[in-house]
């Protein structure tokens, strides 16, 4: 099978704990299928390892360039597992892939959470006929035998499947879009040919990736399956989106003053991003000051960036999608509150909680989904959230953030405090209309829609509405920023503009534009993006950038003309400007 995820990040342990993760410089099954039976049983619930045989260690980290196996030896090694597979209690089937490392040969042996639970396997694995049998586990970067309590909590977790992983029998094949799974292996820099990632092969994928549950004769979808690639997962999870709730003048000093902006919706990444988007139009506000006879600037925010994006990323990992209630972001003259329904587990002490410095939980409410926001960097692994929130606060000379929950755990908030320096009425970005997004938030959201859109039935796509959005926000993105705009929020619209064009599901533009700087053919523009339907490569961004003014045809008369080129016009020209920042 493919690797889904970056060699290059397992050797640097970037992304993946380094306890997840082990170095072997030979093939030693004994050895090897102790940690491999510790990492089914994944007693930390941590998301299993990885196994890289042919990597040499000094101090954990990986000896470049590496030893390798002949490959050979891969062969036999290979041959050799299918005998020792079925030694593990009950049978657990590792995954293998073979990677061309440093012009070596590596075998990568991944090793998600067994679904079967507790696994044991025999201590001398090499041993014909009988041999003592352990439960093994996880200590750290070393596997040894489960013993009393421990074994007894192993047992028990038999019984605990976390809800992102469920099989839910009403997700379907067609609710998963096979252009968020596309955007999703890109990103991580899978090694799955492009080829093989079609929506006539979207099972298979769902089945490399973990993703399916079951026999083969009722294979299910997971819930986390839909959570990530779902257009809509609102439909199996009501309410999993962020409300964000504005008191200018204070919650209890004026609560009749509110403003509630949209809804957040779409797949959990979305959420995140669209929510965090927001607030950075919004609401973060930056003092630049400039101290006498000192030619360095001190710059500082109302709220950390940084800060509030690793607290709306754990409120959506660690909520429970069970309960039917969104998470809520309210905002006042003096802090951010974010709540979330559930609350931390009860393994964290109460006392944690009240000092706020880290909270470590034995059980994750949904492991699977923070596997993807590890490999999507939207989270930088267990236990690091509220000290990164805590950090970036005091990086910026803010308080403190406080966590508040129930002796019942039912939610879980984190308030965090407004710079003393920009504490008074809240005032957003547009004051106008506050209770929406911005056009431009809006315009990229629409235009993210229409590039997302199947167009494989060869169906003419409508951009009404892309046009009139554009319309909206031609002020912020064209040369001429009318004269009421602040030069602040044209820079925060640049920066969101650079951002989302930057974006794995978004890049194919910028190298459209950049390529069209000059008049390009048809074929040009078309082998950049790496498409090989012409009708589908125009429907899907020629028509768009040519219906939002950045893109033109040479001959706009004869649109079928052979000698036809493509350019960007006046408005693209800034746009790829932007980029270029």
């Amino acid at each position: 099978m493919a690797l889904f995820t970056d060699i290059n990040d397992l050797l640097n342990k970037r992304k993946v704990e380094d306890n997840r993760i082990e170095f072997k410089r030979g093939w030693n099954p004994e050895n090897i299928y102790h940690s491999i039976c510790a990492f089914a049983n994944d007693i930390d619930n941590l998301g299993g390892g990885y196994i890289l045989v042919g990597v040499e260690e000094e101090n954990g980290v990986a000896k470049r360039p590496v030893l390798g196996l002949p490959e050979s030896q891969i062969d036999a090694i290979q041959k050799a597992m299918h005998g020792f597979n079925q030694k593990i209690n009950p049978y657990y089937l590792p995954r293998t892939s073979v990677e061309n490392v440093d012009g070596k040969y590596v075998l990568v042996i991944w090793v998600p959470t067994g679904v079967n639970r507790p696994y044991s396997v025999p201590v001398n694995i090499n041993t014909k006929g009988f041999s003592k049998e352990e439960f093994y586990i996880r200590s750290g970067s070393t596997s040894i035998p489960a013993r009393g309590e421990v074994l007894d909590e192993l047992r028990d977790m038999a019984s605990r499947l976390s809800f992102d992983e469920r099989p839910n029998p009403d997700i379907k094949p067609s609710d998963i879009s096979i252009t968020l799974l596309s955007d999703y292996l890109d990103h991580v820099h899978s090694s799955i040919p492009a080829e093989e990632i079609s929506s006539a092969n979207k099972m298979n994928l769902l089945d490399q990736m973990e993703l399916l549950y079951g026999p083969s004769e009722n294979r299910m979808i997971r819930n986390v399956a839909a959570m990530m690639f779902s257009e809509n997962p609102q439909q199996f999870f009501p309410y999993s989106q962020v409300e964000v709730v504005i008191f200018p003048e204070g919650r209890i000093q004026n609560p009749d003053s509110m403003i509630e902006v949209p809804p957040f919706i779409g797949p959990i990444t979305k959420v995140i991003s669209d929510t965090l988007s927001y607030l950075r139009t919004n609401v973060i506000k930056e003092r630049i000051v400039k101290p006498a006879n000192d030619e360095h600037s001190i710059r500082y925010f109302n709220y950390p960036y940084q800060a509030l994006e690793e607290a709306v990323v754990n409120a959506m990992y660690h909520r429970d999608y069970q309960v039917y209630e969104p998470v809520e972001i309210t905002i006042e003259p003096d802090m951010i509150t974010i709540l979330s329904f559930s609350g931390p587990d009860r393994s964290i002490p109460m006392d944690a909680i009240r000092q706020a410095d880290s909270l470590k939980s034995r059980r994750y409410r949904n492991r699977h989904l923070g596997e993807f926001f590890k490999e999507l960097e939207l989270t930088e692994g267990r236990a690091t959230g509220i000290p990164t929130i805590q950090r970036q606060l005091k990086n910026n000379g803010s308080p403190r953030a406080s966590i508040e929950t129930d002796e019942n755990r039912t939610y879980f908030m984190i308030e965090i405090p407004c710079h003393k320096d920009f504490v008074g009425k809240v005032i957003l970005a547009n004051e106008n209309q506050p209770a929406k997004p911005s056009a431009l938030h809006r315009f990229l959201a629409s235009l993210s829609e229409v590039l997302s859109q199947d167009v494989s039935q060869d169906t003419d796509l409508d951009f009404s509405r892309l046009q009139i959005l554009s319309q909206d926000v031609s002020q912020d993105v064209s040369q001429d920023v009318s004269q009421d705009v602040s030069q602040d929020v044209s820079q925060d619209d640049e920066k969101i503009l650079a951002d989302w064009l930057n974006t794995n599901s978004t890049k194919q533009v910028w190298s459209i534009l950049k390529l069209a700087a000059e008049p390009s053919e048809m074929r040009q523009l078309q082998e950049t993006v790496g498409e090989t339907n012409k009708r589908r490569f125009a429907l899907k961004y020629i028509k768009p950038l040519i219906s939002i003014g950045w893109l033109e045809m040479t001959i706009p008369d004869k649109p079928t003309s052979k000698l036809q080129r493509y350019r960007l016009t006046t408005q693209g020209k800034h746009i790829l400007s932007i980029i270029g920042k």
